[in-house]
């Protein structure tokens, strides 16, 4: 019998598995991604607010990227802690169209962000001594602004038109988190309008992103190759390494789970690879853009410093 998606009050987050034992191993696993992530993020944030050398357009976009990062995790983790220690598995009708608004906003609003970083270390390169002129305070704050307005607008969009799904059968949800391929399984019917919105976001969210980012790196890559010592050409590719991983680990993941029809999802691998994105990815970004950053290793010597005295 089929049910409406009105009479659905709660679903079943199915998790990663059901054995006790692997349970309790995964709840020690996510603790700890998720303590390295608060404390990582956190920590980069309070570096970029209290040192004024890290007071440039690069370090204010890397610290709201943390803030993304530290909220996007937090919207997930708390959760998923709960799942693997406790019988009870249900996730409210409204607890799952929060989380999964709050999930669609948070990584549109870093796919924007991040095309907003390209763009600045475009600019830093290709006019590096009129780096200050070109990407004033004002810009970089519309910028991030932009992003957000953008992402949570287009979640909005998101989770209208998902939750209006008529949803019957079970109402249990094979993955660690309300997600769109498990709801979309759920669905007594997928509109064809439904698919469409999918590819609208999807074209608006991710691959226009990908353009700009693509272009920016386009402009980057001309600009170093009219440098002519190597040492200068490694010197300016290295301003911008640590922003090209971060996209390609981001955009990859993103793109592989949602840009292919709602009839090819696969729930188990969908998870692992949905979990890289929204857990080991906030955590990963501190480590990107401080190992291998010399200002922000001198910033947090310098703070250990100022504690120690």
């Amino acid at each position: 019998m089929q049910r409406s998606n009105h009479t659905v009050t709660e679903f079943i987050l199915l998790g990663f598995t059901t054995d006790p034992g692997m349970q309790l191993g995964l709840f020690v696993v996510f603790l700890g991604v998720y303590s390295l992530t608060v404390v990582g993020n956190s920590t980069l944030i309070m570096l970029i607010c209290n040192d004024s050398r890290l007071h440039t357009p690069m370090y204010f976009f890397i610290g709201n990227l943390s803030f993304l990062d530290l909220w996007y995790s937090s919207v997930y983790t708390p959760k998923i802690l709960v799942t693997c220690i406790s019988e009870d598995k249900s996730i409210s009708f409204a607890g799952c169209l929060c989380q999964f608004f709050f999930s669609a906003g948070l990584a549109y609003s870093e796919c924007y962000l991040m095309a907003a970083m390209a763009y600045d270390r475009d600019v830093a390169i290709s006019k590096a001594l009129l780096y200050a002129q070109a990407m004033p305070g004002r810009l970089c704050i519309c910028l991030v602004l932009h992003s957000y307005t953008a992402g949570f607008v287009n979640a909005i969009i998101l989770t209208s038109n998902t939750f209006t799904l008529d949803f019957c059968g079970d109402n249990v949800i094979d993955d660690f988190f309300c997600n769109v391929p498990p709801l979309v399984k759920l669905a007594c019917r997928v509109r064809d309008s439904y698919q469409a919105v999918l590819h609208f976001l999807l074209a608006s969210n991710v691959i226009s992103p990908t353009v700009l980012i693509l272009a920016s790196y386009l402009s980057i890559i001309a600009t170093i190759l009219r440098i002519r010592s190597t040492q200068g050409r490694l010197k300016a590719f290295s301003t911008c390494s640590s922003h090209l991983i971060s996209v390609t680990l981001y955009y990859g993941s993103i793109l592989y789970i949602y840009s292919r029809p709602s009839s090819s999802y696969s729930l188990e691998r969908d998870k692992i690879v949905s979990t890289f994105y929204t857990v080991l990815f906030p955590m990963l970004n501190p480590m990107i853009y401080s190992l291998r950053n010399k200002d922000v290793k001198e910033a947090l010597k310098k703070f250990f410093k100022q504690q120690t005295q």
